[in-house]
């Protein structure tokens, strides 16, 4: 029987959805986590944060590492934010070289990092992959304000960002494979909806509310949760 989880990770984790009537963000009620602590019935303490990458997460988890042991899981879930970039540094020079904030070789390195803290400290990781992006309106989100000609110069097509994101999901499951230890599919089930859009917020990265019961369900149909 699970009795208590913890989980790690970006925005998506934490439950926060973009309100377009108040534009503005903000967490929702309804969020997986809550959805599966009350339909589970297991007690639930998220330690996600708004703009985490996978470094902030390493460090917010060396907070926290002494009480991964008395959980019976401890989801992980990064790499939303570690893909993206500096979108204003590439509108002033789509010509220039630009990294994202997490490199895929650094962004795998310091997964295993997390990992392998949560098992030396007696926590049984499980890692979540990625809900995929709505390229176009992402683009249409985080241009506001910037030269959309010289970032769709940089990008090439704007499906790039979907692509892009999808090998840092990849990656992810990748890891899971590699060490060996359980990954819950959160992706497919948005990719098998007529319009995975339909399930995400305005800014075409975070979950909306139905997308959260989406993910909720993925978690609720592993066997051992």
């Amino acid at each position: 029987m699970i009795n208590s989880v913890c989980i790690f990770g970006d925005s998506v984790a934490k439950g926060v959805v973009f309100d377009a009537v108040k534009n503005k963000y903000s967490l929702l009620k309804e969020s997986f986590a809550n959805i599966v602590e009350r339909q589970q019935n297991i007690s639930i303490f998220n330690f996600a944060r708004f703009g985490c990458t996978i470094s902030m997460g390493n460090e917010i988890l060396k907070r926290h590492e002494s009480e991964l042991n008395r959980f019976d899981y401890t989801i992980l879930e990064f790499g939303g934010n570690d893909c993206d970039y500096n979108w204003a540094e590439i509108s002033e020079n789509p010509l220039g070289q630009h990294l994202c904030n997490t490199p895929i070789p650094l962004f795998r390195e310091k997964y295993k990092e997390l990992i392998n803290r949560v098992l030396q400290n007696g926590g049984k990781p499980v890692l979540l992959n990625l809900p995929p992006i709505d390229s176009n309106r992402y683009f249409q989100w985080v241009s506001k304000g910037l030269n959309r000609k010289n970032l769709l110069a940089y990008l090439g097509e704007i499906d790039s960002i979907h692509e892009w994101q999808a090998l840092y999901s990849k990656a992810v499951e990748e890891l899971a494979a590699e060490i060996k230890i359980p990954l819950i599919d959160i992706r497919s089930g948005f990719m098998r909806a007529k319009s995975f859009s339909d399930y995400l917020c305005a800014d075409g990265i975070h979950p909306n509310e139905k997308g959260h019961l989406l993910i909720s369900k993925a978690i609720r149909e592993k066997a051992f949760l």
